[in-house]
């Protein structure tokens, strides 16, 4: 929530993940909570796929696994909107911070993308913004990254306003 104020997106932090709190993704996250990675994997072990991440990920505009289509018997990655993909970026931070905790330093979220995160299934403008936006984490620190996030994340909206 307070990553997504940062760039300007108050609405979203406020509403960000919810789904969590229903039934499903709660019980799940109850199960399997180990404190230092997401219950999901957990989950993910014990019945071979995480029914949590299947509703999640179905609910959560800002997971870019949300973001993929079939048409023609083909899979399509769309291109995540900038307010979305913004908010997924906040996400990746915090998650970062609460797993890591005091070993969280500005290259973390971009270690764990480019080491962990499967990048099957995201559209290919998705993944470059995304590892330049880590990438000036890791460089330029929170402050600026986030300066910069928001300012695209406007120059976006401004330029639907013109279209």
């Amino acid at each position: 929530m307070k990553n997504c104020f940062k760039v300007g997106l108050i609405f979203q932090g406020l509403m960000h993940d919810l789904s969590k709190y229903g039934y499903s993704e709660f019980w799940a996250g109850a199960k399997y909570y180990q404190g230092n990675r997401s219950p999901q994997a957990r989950e993910r072990e014990v019945l071979g796929y995480s029914a949590a991440w299947l509703h999640h990920k179905g609910r959560n505009k800002h997971h870019f696994e949300y973001w993929t289509d079939f048409s023609d018997g083909r899979k399509v990655y769309v291109k995540m909107p900038p307010k979305y993909f913004a908010e997924m970026i906040c996400d990746r931070i915090a998650a970062s911070k609460i797993y890591l905790n005091k070993t969280y330093t500005d290259a973390s979220p971009l270690e764990y993308f480019l080491e962990k995160t499967d990048k099957v299934g995201m559209n290919a403008e998705t993944l470059k913004d995304l590892e330049y936006f880590l990438t000036m984490l890791k460089e330029k620190g929170e402050k600026y990254m986030f300066g910069q996030l928001k300012k695209f994340v406007k120059d976006a909206k401004k330029k639907r306003k013109r279209a």
